[in-house]
């Protein structure tokens, strides 16, 4: 790949590597520079940031907003989101950010995640009987896949009929087809209809779970004529919200399972470690997070004001992305990075984001790796691939890393 970094030039990099085989294509990004001119999914130009100490700092930089209204006129465009699925943390700085992040962090406690833990070892168990049954099975579509749609579709007290729905409608938001772009378009309508009819439906009876509260806490604010610049939620972000927490809970877990699971059929000596030890489990889930993570890049961002990273001048306004994988494959911070190494030190890893746009629902999807994992390893000593290694294809998604499927039998 050519060296864009030292000049700042204009002519981006082709981004088909990053798709095709994303790590060897970071490592020539690496070592070409720290910084490179890309064109983005939207066909507009961007800065990819590729270095550790660089992607770091920009995750937890105040000037690199989140906020779109930052963004240089004519440039980012992104999914053409509606007001009532737009106005959502990924879309936010303080104090914004602050104020509804406040709100939701309470249904991610330790102790409210923790009384999870049970209920999806019972989902997990459920899935693998009715898997076990066959001998053979996508681990995506069958398992990796369900059982965190059954965990946060259960937290925020969302019906059962309605989640193969969400599953066509995540499909289509996280790898478009460039054929038929209306396919997003009636996916992203549809979102926002049944995410307003669910609000309603539970303002008329509420429940006892998340959503509930948070329609609790929107409508008592209304209620007590909370102003401008106190702990009011809008609608809108209301809506959001639900968006966000359904979306990103399913996304980012299935992805993180299912890269697991196929490391470790990739690494057969520490599959049968993990069998034979799964309190290493916890330790094992930061490896494969810093290994093959489901985030590549993290939320795209804008620079409120002209700025330097890595020795290259970058316009405020301008589309900035940071390269989690890269960061986490980096030599520097990480010796021997394409080796999958559970006794390495993988602190510091990159997978979950930084500062505070951290994400909000790691100690949630920590915990159902972790017995997703180990309830796979205990049912299933001789798990294997189904079809040879270089039919295991990932989607073609600069900004998310998982599989299409994992055939396997047992």
């Amino acid at each position: 790949m050519p060296n864009t970094a030292d000049t700042g030039s204009d002519a981006p990099i082709d981004v088909t590597p990053l798709l095709d085989d994303p790590y060897p294509a970071y490592a020539a990004l690496r070592e070409a520079g720290p910084v490179h001119r890309i064109t983005a999914a939207d066909g507009n130009p961007a800065w990819l940031v590729t270095r550790y100490d660089d992607v770091r700092s920009g995750l937890a930089d105040p000037r690199l907003s989140l906020d779109k209204r930052h963004a240089a006129p004519g440039g980012y465009q992104g999914f053409s989101l509606p007001p009532a699925l737009d106005a959502n943390l990924g879309n936010m700085d303080p104090p914004d950010h602050t104020r509804i992040r406040r709100l939701v962090a309470k249904a991610f406690t330790p102790r409210r995640v923790e009384a999870l833990r049970a209920p999806t070892r019972k989902t997990a168990d459920a899935l693998l009987d009715a898997m076990a049954e066959r001998g053979r099975a996508d681990l995506i579509a069958d398992y990796a896949g369900p059982l965190p749609i059954t965990v946060i579709c259960d937290l925020l007290g969302i019906p059962h009929r309605d989640r193969r729905d969400f599953l066509a409608w995540s499909d289509a938001l996280i790898t478009p087809d460039p054929s038929r772009p209306e396919l997003m378009k009636e996916a992203i309508g549809a979102m926002q209809e049944f995410y307003t009819g669910l609000i309603a439906a539970k303002r008329a009876e509420p429940g006892d779970d998340l959503l509930s509260d948070l329609i609790a806490v929107r409508d008592d604010q209304a209620a007590d004529g909370a102003g401008e610049g106190s702990e009011r939620l809008s609608e809108d972000e209301l809506t959001s919200l639900a968006f966000l927490l359904l979306f990103a809970g399913y996304e980012n877990t299935v992805h993180l399972i299912g890269n697991a699971v196929l490391t470790l059929l990739d690494h057969p000596d520490q599959f049968r470690q993990l069998q034979r030890d799964p309190a290493e489990l916890p330790a094992a889930v930061e490896e494969f997070l810093r290994y093959d993570g489901p985030g590549p890049l993290s939320l795209r961002r804008f620079p409120t004001e002209d700025l330097e990273i890595g020795g290259v001048r970058i316009a405020a306004g301008e589309t900035v992305l940071l390269a989690i994988a890269s960061a986490n494959r980096d030599p520097e911070r990480f010796p021997d990075p394409a080796t999958f190494d559970r006794g390495r030190d993988r602190s510091g890893h990159l997978a979950l984001g930084h500062g505070i746009h951290y994400c909000l629902g790691a100690p949630l999807a920590r915990m159902e790796t972790v017995i997703a994992l180990e309830a796979l390893l205990d049912r299933f000593p001789g798990l294997r691939l189904d079809v040879p290694r270089g039919d295991v294809r990932h989607r073609r998604a600069l900004r998310s890393r998982g599989l299409i499927s994992l055939p396997v039998a047992f």
